[in-house]
C-alpha cells in the first residue's frame, strides 16, 4: 500500500501532525478509518471546502475509509474558530436538506460504494440527547479551562465576548472524535489548520479515555500569496453549486489566479502528476497562462463534469478571442443606454457604478471603448466587456 502521507506532503497539504512517525507507519501498513467534519451551514459546499474534498479523495484512493461528519449538533452551537461574531443556529430540517446537497457534491470526490466506502454521519445523533451531568463527568473532567483559553480558536472571540455556548464547542468536537473512534475505529481526524486545537483535543481525549493511539493532521489553509483566503469574490463565496456560481464563473475564477499561486493550486486541488505540474509552471512569463487554463479546466471538470468544463473553457476562449464557441449570454429587458444594460446584466450594481466604470475607461461594447456615459445600446445583441475579465453577450428581449 502506497503511503498517502508521502502524497500529501509532496503536494503541500500537511501543516501539523502529532506522533508523526507513528502515524506514517500506520498509514503505510493498514487501512485507517479517518474523519473530516463539515458544518451544514449552507446548501452547498464552497471553495473553502476544496482542500478537505481533495484530501479525502487521496486518502480513500490509498485504501483508507472516509467518515464524513456533518455537524448537525454542533451547528446548533456554532464554531467560534476564525469568527468575531456568533453564528446563527439552524433547524433540523435545514440541516437535513443541506446534508443531501453536500452528499451529491462530495460524490464527485469520494465513493459511497465498494471497499472503503465513505459514510456520512451526523453528530446530532449523539449530541442532541446528551445527559449534561453525565457529559460533564465523563468528558468535561479532562479539560483544563486555562489551557482552552490559550487556544487560537477562542482568542479572537474573547475580545468581543465568548458565550458559554461557544466555549463548549471544543468539548463537543473532541467528543465527536471519541464517539467515531468507538463506532468506526476512527483513529485520525483531518481538517484545516484553524481547527488544530479542536482536533488535538479529540486525539488527546481518546488517548486518555481509551488508552489507545489517536492522531491529528491539519492542512495548509487555501490562501493567496498575500495571505488572503481563496474562494471570495465581489459577489461573495465561490460555490460548488452551479446555481450559485455558474461553471463559467467558476472556470473564470481559477483562470484569473495570480501567477504566483498557480503551481500551489495545481498541486493542492488537482490530481495531475507533479512532473506535469512542474513542466506547466516552469516559465514565469506569459506562458504561465497555459497553466492557469489547465487549472481552471481541471477544477471545473472535478466539480461540474467534463461536458460543462469543456463548455466553460470554450466560452472563455470565445470571450478572449481564442475560439468561435458561443459566448456566455445574458438576456435582459429592453433598455436604451449601455449603463442600463450593465446594471440589468449584473455587470454593475448601480447606474452610478456603471458611469464610474465608463469614465475610468473600463467598458467596451463589441470592439468600441465606451467614452460617453449616455451612449445608447448599439443593437439588440452585442458583447459587453468590463475590464479584462468580464465578457458577456447581451441579448435585449
Amino acid at each position: 500500500m502506497a503511503n498517502v502521507m508521502d502524497t500529501l506532503r509532496a503536494r503541500g497539504f500537511v501543516k501539523q501532525t502529532v506522533y508523526e512517525d507513528e502515524l506514517y507507519e500506520k498509514l503505510g501498513k493498514e487501512s485507517v478509518p479517518f474523519y473530516i467534519g463539515f458544518d451544514p451551514t449552507a446548501d452547498s459546499l464552497h471553495v473553502g471546502h476544496f482542500m478537505q474534498l481533495i484530501a479525502m479523495s487521496h486518502m480513500q484512493k490509498a485504501g483508507h475509509k472516509p467518515v464524513i461528519l456533518i455537524g448537525g449538533g454542533t451547528a446548533m452551537i456554532g464554531d467560534p474558530s476564525g469568527r468575531t461574531d456568533m453564528r446563527s443556529m439552524m433547524t433540523k430540517e435545514t440541516i437535513r436538506h443541506n446534508v443531501e446537497c453536500f452528499k451529491k457534491q462530495m460524490s464527485r470526490f469520494v465513493s459511497f460504494e465498494g471497499e472503503n466506502a465513505a459514510v456520512i454521519v451526523d453528530n446530532g445523533d449523539w449530541l442532541l440527547d446528551l445527559n449534561y451531568i453525565d457529559f460533564l463527568r465523563e468528558i468535561g473532567a479532562h479539560f483544563s479551562v486555562n489551557r482552552m483559553l490559550t487556544a487560537e480558536c477562542f482568542k479572537q472571540r474573547l475580545e468581543k465576548g465568548l458565550s458559554f455556548l461557544e466555549f463548549n464547542y471544543m468539548l463537543m468536537q473532541a467528543y465527536d472524535f471519541l464517539v467515531l473512534y468507538r463506532k468506526y475505529g476512527c483513529a485520525l481526524e483531518l481538517g484545516g489548520d484553524d481547527q488544530w486545537s479542536n482536533i488535538l483535543a479529540g486525539a488527546n481525549l481518546i488517548r486518555i479515555k481509551e488508552q489507545k493511539p489517536a492522531y491529528a493532521m491539519t492542512f495548509t489553509l487555501l490562501t493567496t500569496s498575500d495571505g488572503k483566503k481563496m474562494g471570495k469574490t465581489a459577489k461573495g463565496a465561490v460555490w460548488l453549486d452551479e446555481n450559485k456560481t455558474t461553471p463559467y464563473e467558476f472556470y473564470q475564477y481559477w483562470r484569473n489566479t495570480a501567477d504566483e499561486d498557480v503551481e500551489k493550486c495545481l498541486k493542492l486541488l488537482t490530481f495531475l502528476p507533479l512532473e506535469q505540474i512542474e513542466e506547466l509552471c516552469r516559465y514565469k512569463d506569459e506562458r504561465i497562462n497555459a497553466a492557469k487554463e489547465t487549472l481552471a479546466y481541471e477544477l471545473t471538470k472535478e466539480v461540474h463534469g467534463e461536458e460543462k468544463a469543456n463548455l466553460a473553457q470554450s466560452q472563455a476562449k470565445a470571450a478572449f478571442g481564442g475560439g468561435n464557441a458561443e459566448l456566455l449570454t445574458k438576456e435582459i429587458e429592453n433598455v436604451a443606454l449601455v449603463v442600463d444594460a450593465m446594471v440589468a446584466a449584473g455587470v454593475a450594481k448601480s447606474k452610478g457604478e456603471a458611469r464610474r466604470l465608463i469614465e475610468q475607461g473600463g467598458v467596451s461594447v463589441d470592439d468600441t471603448k465606451v467614452t460617453d456615459v449616455n451612449m445608447a445600446v448599439p443593437a439588440t445583441e452585442f458583447v459587453l466587456h468590463k475590464g479584462k475579465k468580464v465578457h458577456i453577450k447581451i441579448v435585449i428581449k
